[in-house]
């Protein structure tokens, strides 16, 4: 009871946000779903034609099909860039083959007797297509349809983890801080639309397949939902439809030019410290700002950069200096500082303004009472025991040479079993015995929350990790008051601040009034 209490009152305190979201979902979908079915039927009726093109074509939807959504949306990046364009592409791309598979069936397995008759009634070949063989294949051409459609809703949800928004903006944040009302307030919706659009599609499909090749059931369903086939109706439907590709469009590919873009990783840290940055200017300066958060890791957000899809985010200087220029580490802060800042802006065109204060470094985490019971409260002390243990680590912290492969090698660490864990999830394996170690950052608010033990960095491996807003140059030049504000920041958090924001954030509230509160009472905005 408690569980659901809490929830309906997570929900009501972020109605309009969830309101936002759900419609961003609806009309992704739709759009990805309308385009996915003007691509697949034409694409069919040349592969009806044309029987030689069938295998190659159907092959590719296999092939698409059968690819990762996460890789696909990673070659999409450097050639659409970030938001609404790539998410719809590939929501697109994985509609057509259940489309362009029930399409080919249905008009490919039509009795060859009824194809003979409307030959003998002199009937064209585009004639037999559209009046005898879609009309026929209509049952099996919808269910391809209603099947796309409820996948495009899941799919979809994915479209959040390069800025495109939807309720997969509440799944991600509610796995990175384990909220399960953040979760079920973005997966319950995501499931009653796809129960609804599937419900609405199964009315157009009764009223699309010819009286004579319905079933009894069809025909009662038509009989008793009159509605569906008034003229009005349809007029009315049509026009919603519109209206939401048109906004989908807008949303997708409009976008005004004295906006600036502000972006963020797919964290809580990373959110609150750019939803500073925009509420900054936005108080500050008459600029419109453009939130594209939950952009996954550095790779994702820094690809964005270089795309110009952004014009800010906040990065760390030790993540500028080893992942992104790919040098060695180094311990001290300002010399890490004037290396990147100097190579951001000569390779890549990217002015680094000011450190905002804190120190974000890596460290690596145990359960207290294992570090008791052994004694460990270094990472070399960790050595000893590791071949016993399993670690859950972050995706990017398994493949960075500042990660744990450059851990390895210099503390001579080797685990029973090292597990990729994005997010929140990694603090659950472990707090379920899992996982007996995991990755996480000094300002983390979960550090706090699961009380667990922290392992000092004896050997200094991990470079300073001080949080810097990175702008593109051009940026600069397009909007000058922006570099004056962005300095405002300097200095202003420290290591036991933001780790308090992070935990309130962790613990369901909203990032951007985190933010806003914190910026107030250091006087920064009104």
């Amino acid at each position: 009871m408690n569980s659901i209490t809490s929830f309906i009152k997570f929900v009501v305190q972020r109605q309009d946000e969830i309101l936002k979201l759900l419609m961003q979902h609806i009309q992704l979908t739709v759009f990805s779903i309308l385009m996915a079915i003007l691509i697949a039927i034409p694409l069919t009726i040349l592969i009806v034609r044309y029987r030689k093109l069938a295998a190659p074509v159907i092959g590719f939807t296999n092939v698409v099909q059968s690819m990762p959504s996460l890789a696909l949306l990673g070659f999409l990046i450097p050639v659409v860039g970030i938001g609404s364009k790539p998410a719809i592409i590939m929501v697109v791309m994985y509609s057509l083959l259940p489309i362009v598979k029930s399409t080919y069936t249905g008009l490919t397995n039509i009795s060859p007797s009824l194809i003979e008759a409307s030959d003998g009634m002199g009937l064209t070949q585009t004639q037999v297509l559209l009046k005898v063989r879609f009309p026929l294949a209509m049952p099996i051409i919808m269910s391809g349809v209603r099947v796309s459609s409820v996948t495009a809703v899941g799919l979809m949800t994915i479209a959040a983890f390069i800025g495109a928004g939807g309720l997969g903006y509440l799944v991600f944040s509610g796995v990175s801080t384990v909220n399960n009302n953040m979760i079920l307030a973005g997966a319950i919706p995501a499931c009653l639309l796809a129960i609804v659009l599937d419900f609405i599609l199964g009315k157009v499909e009764n009223i699309v397949i010819p009286e004579g090749i319905r079933t009894t059931e069809n025909n009662k369903n038509v009989k008793s939902n009159s509605i569906f086939r008034n003229k009005k109706f349809k007029i009315g439907a049509m026009l919603l439809v519109l209206v939401l590709i048109l906004s989908s469009v807008v949303a997708s590919f409009g976008k005004n030019k004295n906006t600036i873009v502000i972006g963020s990783k797919n964290y809580n840290e990373q959110i609150i410290l750019a939803n500073m940055v925009a509420s900054l200017i936005e108080d500050k300066t008459k600029y419109k700002v453009e939130r594209k958060f939950n952009l996954g890791g550095t790779a994702v957000i820094f690809n964005a950069m270089k795309s110009k899809n952004l014009d800010c985010y906040v990065e760390y200087t030790g993540t500028g200096l080893i992942t992104i220029l790919k040098k060695p580490s180094m311990s001290d802060s300002t010399k890490v500082y004037n290396v990147v800042k100097e190579d951001f802006a000569k390779t890549y065109g990217i002015e680094l303004m000011k450190p905002i204060g804190f120190n974000n470094a890596y460290i690596i985490a145990v359960n207290k009472a294992l570090a008791e019971k052994n004694n460990i409260k270094t990472i070399s002390d960790l050595k000893k025991i590791s071949p016993t243990l399993n670690a859950g680590f972050t995706m990017e912290f398994t493949n960075r040479s500042d990660g744990y492969p450059g851990l390895q090698k210099k503390y001579n660490i080797n685990f029973k079993n090292v597990k990729g864990i994005d997010g929140g999830l990694r603090y659950t394996a472990l707090d379920k015995n899992e996982t007996q170690v995991l990755d996480a950052n000094s300002t983390d608010g979960l550090l706090q929350k699961f009380d667990l033990a922290l392992l000092k960095d004896d050997k200094n491996f991990f470079p300073p990790y001080n949080p810097v807003p990175i702008v593109r140059a051009d940026s600069l030049k397009k909007f000058p008051e922006l570099k004056g504000v962005l300095l405002m920041l300097e200095g202003k958090v420290n290591d036991e601040e933001m780790q308090k924001l992070n935990l309130k954030a962790d613990n369901g509230e909203d990032p951007k009034t985190v933010a806003d509160d914190f910026l107030r009472s250091k006087k920064l905005i009104k």
